[in-house]
């Protein structure tokens, strides 16, 4: 198990002064990279061996959102690294050890050259220590959409949308989808199926479907092919 450390800062808050869900990715998707940077299996590793962790699917569970000052433990274990799949849990915790959130994460090896799913190397099997996963109650990877689906304004994938890979950030794909949820909407889970991957300049289409407790967003090419499904449920 990798962990750290921090702090709810300002910026990582909403306006009610509680932590956002961008920002609780945020946390997840650096504590998993400080501990591959750790074991020297980070970013530059893979640039050297033509390769990318992409990410597949989401499940985030929130317990409670913390507030402003709080102090917090982020930290992340990988449970299954099988042909070139991962597996990975992240939760964060309050000053107390109790779970605030966790979330189940499921990553693809990708040749950076041919853009082809790759075997994970024995570098990877050996550096990554297993363990047992969190107990949670894992949604399925494939979500089914709601009915009667709207299309709302495009979005075009701008600079501040991409990462170190060049493509849209998997954060980023949940934040512009949660600009479609009704004001006073509380997000208890999120789930998210990445289909491919999106770039600059990329037209974003998104399509917006819900019922009485929960909202799916969709965000398609212009073809109407899915970059990614994503779906939140509301706190009861």
């Amino acid at each position: 198990m990798y962990t750290f450390d921090s702090r709810i800062r300002y910026s990582e808050t909403d306006s009610e002064g509680k932590l956002t869900m961008a920002s609780l990715i945020n946390y997840f998707q650096d504590c998993s990279t400080f501990q591959s940077e750790d074991l020297g299996l980070g970013v530059g590793y893979l640039k050297e061996v033509h390769m990318v962790w992409v990410l597949s699917s989401w499940q985030i569970v929130v317990e409670r959102y913390p507030a402003l000052g709080e102090r917090v433990t982020v930290g992340t274990l990988p449970y299954t690294l099988k042909g070139f799949l991962g597996y990975r849990n992240f939760f964060l915790k309050d000053e107390k050890g109790e779970y605030l959130a966790k979330a189940n994460s499921l990553w693809s090896l990708l040749d950076t050259r041919t853009n082809k799913p790759t075997a994970i190397p024995e570098s990877m099997t050996k550096g990554y220590r297993l363990e047992e996963r969190l107990e949670m109650a894992y949604a399925p990877r494939k979500i089914t959409v709601g009915p009667d689906g709207v299309l709302r304004e495009p979005v075009v994938v701008k600079q501040h949308h991409l990462d170190t890979n060049h493509h849209v950030n998997n954060q980023q794909f949940i934040d512009i989808a949660m600009d479609y949820l009704p004001e006073g909407f509380a997000v208890k889970q999120v789930r998210a199926e990445y289909k491919k991957q999106a770039f600059l300049g990329d037209i974003l289409m998104p399509r917006v479907s819900q019922t009485a407790d929960s909202l799916w967003v969709t965000l398609e090419n212009q073809e109407g092919s899915p970059y990614v499904v994503a779906e939140f449920q509301r706190r009861s």
